[in-house]
């Protein structure tokens, strides 16, 4: 069975906790009124994703300088994927259906603290920093990502139900290997865009195979980014946290 037909095949056979359990202490109550959290340890609510899902594949770009800054980024002090509970159960529905089919996520980001985020937008800001345009926005101008959506001050994933992630297997030498996608993750481009014009057959049925699935167990896509998933019943849709990844 070719390739194509192999990844349509799954495709035709792919087709609360909503509070959190107790409050630590009146102080937590105070800053979740303000929109962001800080915490010392994991919130309630919140779990590592290992834990919940011990097969899924952890490349945590931001942990380290793979990336599109090429340093480690802010609150990401080790190279492991923080989510909500709710979050990380649909992920472990996504990666046993997908077992089936000798496929696995890989995820690139989960969790994200809001130091994180500012950090991208104080290295956005700083126009002489473009260590990375060749790998990362090779045809976008950097004092044109904010106004064409790839850095904003605030980022669904510190609500912690967004994950940037892609589709693995196994190659025949029993390589891991990433499913060709058209783009690299975080590559800032129209071409980055789920439904671009411009890809292969087989780069179009890969993303369709990724977009089917999630939205199976429960999540939404990202039109301008492949990669990019956030639960629709995510249990804190307004709340920025900021305790660190660790």
């Amino acid at each position: 069975m070719s390739a194509l037909l192999y990844h349509v095949n799954i495709i035709t056979q792919l087709l609360l906790r909503t509070t959190m359990r107790h409050l630590k202490s009146i102080l937590f109550v105070f800053l979740m009124s303000t929109g962001i959290v800080n915490a010392g340890s994991l919130p309630s609510g919140f779990v590592y994703l290992t834990d919940v899902a011990p097969t899924v594949v952890l490349d945590m770009r931001y942990a380290k300088s793979e990336n599109f800054i090429g340093r480690p980024i802010d609150g990401y002090i080790q190279q492991i994927a923080i989510t909500t509970t709710e979050a990380a159960m649909a992920i472990k529905n996504v990666q046993a259906e997908l077992l089936h089919y000798g496929l696995g996520l890989k995820i690139y980001d989960a969790y994200r603290p809001q130091q994180g985020v500012d950090h991208f937008v104080r290295w956005a800001k700083d126009l002489k920093d473009v260590l990375k345009q060749a790998e990362y926005y090779p045809k976008v101008a950097k004092q044109h990502l904010f106004q064409e959506g790839y850095i904003a001050s605030k980022s669904g994933h510190s609500r912690g139900s967004t994950f940037d992630l892609t589709l693995v297997y196994f190659d025949d030498n029993n390589r891991l290997q990433e499913l060709d996608m058209g783009t690299p993750f975080d590559f800032f481009d129209p071409r980055s865009w789920t439904e671009h014009s411009e890809l292969t057959v087989t780069q179009r049925t890969n993303r369709l195979l990724l977009k089917t699935i999630m939205e199976k167990y429960g999540f939404k896509p990202y039109s301008k980014e492949w990669w990019h998933f956030t639960l629709k019943q995510e249990p804190y849709p307004e709340t920025y946290f900021n305790f660190n990844v660790e």
